[in-house]
């Protein structure tokens, strides 16, 4: 790896960190991220317009894009094509598809913003960006980064279940467990002490496997 490539890779946002700033241009006119401030925000890129995959992948994020909203979440994409080819090919997909895209796409003629939020992998490309899921939270912090390659579309259940799953995290302060969804019961921070390990023991509100191990339901 040469000293360029691990120095980019040093800055690379991670999670817990600031979401970068941008001021960009979008099939919806200008946007900062500040504007999303208040609200989740996932942030996706795409490798580029006319392509396969991603018009899949653009057909099924807005259909999840009304259960994001729901969570107070707002949906942005990015590539670096220009303003131009994204709206030409959000009308393609309503007019071939019958799916009027609702959220706004960015058009990353520069890969200020890709390269911000290291988009693109030139082991996989140079020019195109991968698809790079970021969920947001309302205070701008990264709460979460999902790479995929370029030819592998996501999954868009998961990506709706990461973000309840944060959220949950956020309010509750509790953890979840693998394959976890609404609903269902949540884990409890493991004991800071032998006293509270054996505390828990007779917690009747909890479901305790062993000492580090306990989950419980939430109330509403």
């Amino acid at each position: 790896m040469s000293e360029q490539t691990k120095e980019q890779a040093a800055s690379l946002p991670r999670i817990g960190d600031p979401a970068p700033q941008f001021a960009v241009n979008t099939t919806h006119g200008p946007i900062k991220l500040e504007d999303y401030k208040g609200s989740w925000l996932v942030l996706f890129s795409h490798p580029a317009d006319f392509t396969p995959v991603c018009t899949t992948e653009f057909v099924a994020f807005q259909e999840i894009y009304p259960q994001l909203k729901e969570l107070n979440t707002e949906l942005l994409g990015l590539s670096v094509d220009s303003v131009q080819s994204h709206i030409a090919w959000v009308r393609n997909i309503q007019e071939k598809l019958g799916v009027k895209v609702e959220f706004p796409v960015i058009a990353d003629l520069n890969k200020e913003v890709a390269t911000k939020y290291g988009m693109i992998h030139p082991g996989e490309s140079t020019t195109e960006t991968n698809r790079a899921v970021f969920v947001i939270d309302d205070n701008q912090i990264i709460k979460a980064i999902i790479y995929y390659p370029l030819t592998t579309g996501r999954n868009m259940d998961e990506i709706v279940r990461l973000v309840k799953a944060l959220q949950t995290t956020a309010n509750h302060q509790v953890s979840t467990p693998a394959n976890w969804k609404p609903g269902e019961k949540v884990v409890v921070p493991p004991p800071s002490s032998q006293q509270q390990a054996e505390e828990r023991a007779n917690d009747e509100e909890l479901e305790v496997i062993d000492w580090y191990l306990a989950k419980k339901e939430l109330k509403e």
